[in-house]
């Protein structure tokens, strides 16, 4: 786990290297002040000798200056690695989420991918700038005033090591308790920021049906939830402190009694129980500093492992060996397919589904809802793969595609509709990003865009707000046509991306398909009969399999499913004009 985020270290390997490099120059130098001060009380001021305290004087200014400058590199490269490696973990992470197929991404929401991203990666970062100074310093400065300690008087050091293992103790408890804790929290970040981001993409739905309370009152309950666990780590974290003042001054007493008994018995000297004091403080400090560390540690284990998931998740969706890198026509074949959702589930989202569609053909899909229409043509461009049979595009089956060639070639236009923020040029680029201002024209107008892009003041260099809230759901729908046109691919998928548009504009979209696209398969999910009623077939799935397959008049005949939904929409239209 650890070992795999620390791939990502990469370029900032040096700078990894140099700051603990400079913690150590500077942690040495700071260790021999108190040795050097020693020197100017006993050798120097106690004897007069003003040379003495003028040459150790400046031993020590020297030192003192050096070991500053050592500490800003550290931190100067410490900042710089940690830094670049958070920036590493996140373009990871993103590559990873890039190359996730639909089932992949089923096993995260977004806003736990967001809190990784984000949350969890600031804190591996900050970790990471601990460990490489911190991580150094204190362990460095403990061994180091130990070993002064123990060098100036033996009797007097050993009673550090009581302190030490007391410390010691108390913190592997305070960490193993802090840890689970740490690890539920970052989970409840989730569901923080789910609240918060679904809240605000759907504002106006809920303004629209005064659920402002409801709302506020969901976000409360998940920031109380987040509260209530850091609370519990933090009263356990607490017992910290007074563990480490209770050591700190159990050893300051127990050295001012036993150093005092020591000079008084000329076995110790006046500086040398003054640097004794000094290096009791550097030695509890650093055990400060480590007890902070570990609860740091603690925190980032519970990101480390939540990222390592995201990095570690493999897309179950892969390139064959010597993939085939042509898709001859946009033919599609369902030999007795069957799919399910879950690797484990039984419950088969398509039974059986014997399927085939010539090249250029015009099919329509109709069904209640769950019965699987959207995911059948999910299948083709390989967003899914099949649990049994085979799925073949242009007589080839779908695994022996590279993924990229074959899903340039299918142009996909899904139920909820999506424009991302800048110009409906640079949206409708995202189709081709090599398209001409002739070609985005060509493509809005056989998507019946052209007219409403031209009344805006700019035109096709109008601003889209992210997730296109400043245009309508119908023109909204019409951009992502056009978009999907502009790839020119061989088969064309309209999963209900006509329902926000009058009938009228419906007709004349289908109409322009009919005579620019005649070399397209064309494959038209509705549920009303007048989007597909003109399709050369029309799929009629019930419960994930194929009901009935014909022309609208043929299906009127002899399919039931397709005869009540005639009626309905019908009956419901001609009631629509009455009133």
């Amino acid at each position: 786990m650890i070992k795999r985020i620390l791939k990502e270290v990469k370029e900032y390997k040096m700078a990894s290297i140099l700051a603990p490099t400079f913690m150590v120059g500077e942690v040495v130098l700071e260790i021999l002040l108190p040795f050097l001060m020693a020197f100017i009380i006993d050798e120097g001021v106690n004897k007069g000798d003003m040379n003495s305290v003028i040459f150790y004087g400046v031993m020590m200014s020297l030192a003192a200056f050096a070991s500053l400058l050592f500490g800003a590199l550290s931190g100067k490269y410490a900042a710089y690695a940690s830094a670049g490696f958070a920036k590493n973990l996140r373009k990871a992470m993103f590559n990873n989420i890039q190359d996730f197929s639909f089932q992949n991404i089923d096993k995260y929401s977004t806003a736990g991918l967001v809190t990784r991203m984000m949350t969890d990666v600031t804190n591996v970062q900050n970790a990471y700038q601990m460990v490489l100074r911190l991580c150094v310093r204190a362990p460095l400065i403990l061994i180091c005033a130990m070993g002064m300690t123990f060098y100036i008087n033996a009797s007097l050091a050993s009673t550090f090591l009581y302190a030490i293992v007391f410390l010691g103790i108390v913190l592997a408890v305070i960490v193993y308790l802090s840890y689970p804790i740490y690890l539920k929290a970052f989970t409840k970040y989730d569901d923080l920021n789910a609240s918060i981001q679904e809240n605000i993409t759907n504002m106006r739905v809920v303004k629209a049906y005064v659920k402002e309370e409801a709302e506020t009152k969901k976000f409360n309950r998940a920031s109380y939830a987040l509260f209530k666990l850091f609370r519990k780590a933090e009263n356990i974290l607490l017992f910290n402190m007074p563990a480490m003042q209770l050591a700190m001054y159990g050893c300051i007493i127990a050295l001012s009694w036993l150093g005092a008994n020591m000079i008084v018995d000329g076995n110790l000297m006046t500086g040398q129980l003054m640097s004794m004091f000094t290096y009791t403080m550097n030695i509890l400090m650093s055990l400060m500093m480590l007890a902070m560390i570990f609860v740091m540690l603690s925190m980032s284990f519970a990101s480390v492992r939540r990222i390592s998931e995201v990095l570690e998740e493999k897309s179950d969706l892969l390139n064959p060996e010597n993939p085939v890198m042509e898709v001859k026509d946009g033919s599609i074949d369902f030999h007795h397919v069957n799919f399910t959702y879950g690797k484990d589930n039984e419950n088969y989202s398509l039974r059986d589904i014997d399927l085939h569609i010539k090249s250029g053909e015009t099919i329509g899909i109709i069904g209640g809802t769950g019965s699987s229409k959207t995911t059948l043509v999910q299948l083709i461009p390989r967003l899914y793969d099949i649990e049994s049979g085979e799925l073949c595009v242009g007589g080839v089956s779908v695994a022996k595609y590279d993924l990229n060639v074959l899903r340039e070639e299918v142009s996909m236009v899904l139920q909820k509709n999506v424009l991302f923020s800048g110009t409906i040029k640079e949206n409708l680029r995202w189709g081709n990003s090599n398209a001409s201002d002739e070609e985005l024209v060509e493509a809005c107008k056989l998507a019946q865009a052209d007219d409403f892009i031209r009344k805006f003041p700019q035109g096709y260099d109008t601003y889209i707000e992210q997730g296109g809230s400043n245009v309508s759901g119908g023109q909204k729908q019409r951009l992502c046509i056009a978009r999907a046109l502009l790839r020119k691919p061989k088969i064309l998928i309209l999963d209900d991306s006509t329902s926000a548009v009058d009938t009228r504009t419906d007709y004349l979209i289908r109409e322009a398909f009919q005579t620019k696209l005649k070399d397209t398969t064309k494959l038209i999910i509705s549920q009303r009969i007048s989007s597909i009623e003109d399709a050369d077939r029309i799929v009629v799935l019930e419960d994930g399999k194929i009901n009935g397959i014909g022309t609208h008049e043929a299906l009127l005949k002899t399919n039931p499913i397709y005869q009540d939904v005639y009626e309905t929409q019908v009956k419901g239209g001609e009631d629509n004009g009455k009133k």
